[in-house]
């Protein structure tokens, strides 16, 4: 039978010389960095994994966009459309200006953007209820499909928003 000496076994693990000064402090940080970065590292992975193990159909949600002349018809439009369940979030960007042609001359004017947040098949009846309850004899109401996002937000226009 042979016989082995306890020296002659060397399983990895740095000898007790080895551990004394620098390489023993930078054992000890490395451990105390692992303890204390876990919990943000698991959160980080948490999010990162919610965020693609959730699933979006691309132009499923709509954003509109409608312009008004004022902040009060910005907000009673605003609530009007989300009180109606037409979108689950309307954005009012107060202080743009828009240059455009209208019977055959430049205009210039302070207004009032919205964007709106919807469900696609939803546009039409946004349209009508803006063309209903705006000022103006042509009111702006334009959609782009959402392609990507926030899956979490996207899932909650969906939510809010009824089909």
């Amino acid at each position: 039978m042979a016989s082995y000496s306890f020296e002659a076994m060397h399983i990895g693990l740095p000898s007790a010389e080895t551990l004394q000064g620098g390489s023993f402090k930078a054992l000890v940080v490395t451990v105390l960095l692992s303890v204390f970065m876990f919990p943000l590292l698991r959160t980080v992975g948490l999010r990162a994994f919610s965020m693609a193990s959730e699933t979006y159909t691309s132009g499923t949600h709509s954003a509109a966009f409608v312009t008004c002349p004022n902040d009060t018809v910005a907000k009673d439009l605003a609530r009007g459309i989300v009180e109606r369940k037409l979108a689950a979030c309307v954005n009012i960007v107060p202080a743009i200006t828009s240059v455009y042609e209208w019977q055959g001359k430049i205009e210039e004017d302070n207004e009032v953007l919205l964007m709106i947040k919807t469900r696609s098949s939803k546009v039409p009846a946004l349209a009508e209820y803006v063309r209903s309850n705006h000022p103006y004899e042509v009111a702006e109401v334009i959609s782009l499909p959402i392609d990507q996002g926030n899956p979490p937000y996207l899932k909650w226009i969906g939510q809010v928003v009824p089909e």
